[in-house]
């Protein structure tokens, strides 16, 4: 009796451990299979397509692509329209006074620093600025760069052969702050461009 009641025991240890096994090789496989579909709603959830209205009127208006609107916009204020920075930046897209007054200069339109707390007044100005970059500089890494730089220090790294050799793109970026932008505007790009292609 002894030994039968060893040989049950054995047997229910074995069971229990493909049985367990078992188990986790499901769990394993629906996490695998799961993946992606949860890792989509987490970067949903991060990365939401707030303004859409305004970003699709602006981009089309001046041909600049949604993606990069909401990119700089998740990195610049993280979609809050009264974030104001240390350098006096302002609103959803982060323009300084400076700029906004720069910009108007070519829509003729009578606006106020606090204005750029309006998201659409922010999102405007942002594609507007991106428009005139992507013309000024043809190249999307060079342009996110002059947005966090401003044109004047871009167009003197241009000037420098350790950091372009056409003079009319960024190989370096000498600013760690903004090589840092830069790939922060990137790695949300990637993100973006991937649930645009989701959609």
């Amino acid at each position: 009796m002894g030994k039968s009641k060893k040989k049950r025991r054995r047997r229910r240890k074995k069971n229990d451990h493909r049985k367990l096994f078992a188990w986790l090789t499901v769990i394993i496989i629906a996490a695998l299979l799961l993946a992606p579909f949860v890792t989509k709603l987490i970067e949903q959830g991060t990365h939401p397509l707030e303004n859409s209205n305004a970003v699709k009127k602006y981009c089309d208006e001046y041909g600049v692509p949604q993606t990069l609107i909401y990119a700089t916009m998740k990195v610049e204020s993280n979609f809050d329209p009264n974030a104001v920075s240390e350098a006096g930046a302002i609103g959803l897209t982060q323009i300084t006074p400076d700029t906004l007054n720069w910009l108007i200069s070519k829509t003729g339109e009578k606006l106020s620093p606090e204005d750029l707390k309006n998201p659409e007044v922010s999102i405007k100005y942002c594609v507007l600025f991106y428009s005139v970059l992507l013309k000024e500089f043809g190249d999307t890494n060079t342009a996110v760069a002059a947005y966090h730089a401003g044109r004047g220090q871009v167009n003197e790294w241009l000037k420098n052969p350790e950091y372009s050799s056409d003079g009319r793109t960024l190989s370096k970026i000498p600013s760690k702050a903004t090589s840092h932008y830069v790939d922060k505007v990137n790695n949300a790009l990637k993100i973006y461009s991937q649930l645009n292609k989701e959609e």
